[in-house]
């Protein structure tokens, strides 16, 4: 299990390093002078110049590149933003929070409401209530999330009041941006469990413990729900990475200042060092989830638990025999 961590956190390091020159790669052949947009029309060669070589734009890109990871490496430092003049890490970091805090409560909305209908409908299957929830989820994956939201602001901001409108100063301003994303991404979470639920529901064991007489709350508990909870997990990990990085349009209709909101910012600036640090911050964050999520299948299901447990003592046996044939030989 450690060396499988071990391997999988390594393997974190090309992906980083591939989404880098990836980023420098496209950055090159964007259209446009970052130099002309931030001095103006106005501004003469001789100051386009120099305003380059104060970023090193006037260097070939390998060598950009080259200097980039550089700072990165050896003292956590993204460059400084075009526009502003500070420095990014500081910029992204006071902003991630916001976008972390957002992924997870739109997770939280889309999880509950995803993992109990899907639970009902599987429950219920081949009846009228079966198909009233997959065709309520149909609507959630058809329906686009900016347009769901201005519905939102429409009907509980504006014409009732009962939520603010734009910001992010507290709960209140947290319940429309997290519903309006979550009620839409539930629609992946009852599929995903609806089929997963069905899987299990055939199964002898859960006929076995229907058979002995046991509550019904806790068959679907314990025996269908328990075994269910890998593609479930699977489910949510992929639904929290693309909360992580899909939250652009939410922060822009809801004026919230996070990690979204800054990549849209910057690609209409041109703000290079502000592009490449956040979305080298989003690729670690998947990353790592990723990680987490094959952690958690191993906590949850003793099955892929043994087989590391089988591999490491096959490999501890071979090793022995291997001695054993060599004293021997020998």
């Amino acid at each position: 299990m450690i060396r499988y961590m071990v391997k999988r956190v390594l393997l974190i390091v090309p992906v980083i390093l591939c989404v880098t020159f990836l980023i420098f790669f496209l950055q090159y052949l964007a259209p446009g002078d970052p130099a002309a947009l931030q001095l103006g029309t106005d501004a003469s060669e001789e100051e386009k110049y120099e305003w380059r070589e104060t970023y090193n734009l006037n260097d070939p890109l390998l060598i950009q590149y080259g200097k980039f990871l550089k700072g990165v490496v050896t003292e956590g430092d993204f460059g400084k933003s075009y526009r502003t003049g500070q420095s990014v890490t500081s910029e992204i970091f006071s902003r991630w929070p916001t976008t972390f805090v957002l992924a997870i409560l739109t997770q939280v909305v889309a999880a509950t409401i995803g993992i109990l209908a899907g639970t009902y409908a599987a429950l219920n299957r081949n009846t009228w209530k079966d198909g009233f929830v997959r065709f309520l989820a149909m609507i959630g994956a058809a329906m686009p999330s900016f347009w769901f939201a201005l519905l939102l602001i429409l009907w509980f901001a504006v014409e009732r009041h009962w939520f603010p409108v734009s910001g992010w100063y507290g709960p209140s301003y947290w319940v429309l941006p997290a519903v309006s994303t979550g009620v839409l991404g539930a629609a992946g979470y009852m599929r995903n469990v609806r089929a997963a639920v069905l899987d299990n529901v055939k199964q002898d064991f859960v006929r076995t413990a229907r058979a002995k007489g046991q509550k019904e709350s806790k068959v679907v508990l314990h025996h269908i729900m328990g075994n269910a909870l890998v593609p479930i997990i699977t489910c949510a990990g992929l639904q929290f990475a693309m909360a992580l990085g899909g939250t652009m349009i939410i922060e822009q209709i809801f004026a919230i200042p996070g990690l979204g909101r800054y990549m849209v910012e910057a690609i209409n600036n041109r703000d290079f060092p502000q592009l490449r640090a956040a979305i080298i911050l989003t690729a670690v964050s998947v990353s790592v989830i990723n990680l987490l999520i094959d952690l958690l299948y191993a906590a949850v299901d003793p099955r892929i638990k043994a087989t590391f447990k089988a591999s490491a003592v096959r490999k501890r046996k071979i090793t022995a025999a291997d001695l054993e044939k060599g004293g021997e030989q020998a």
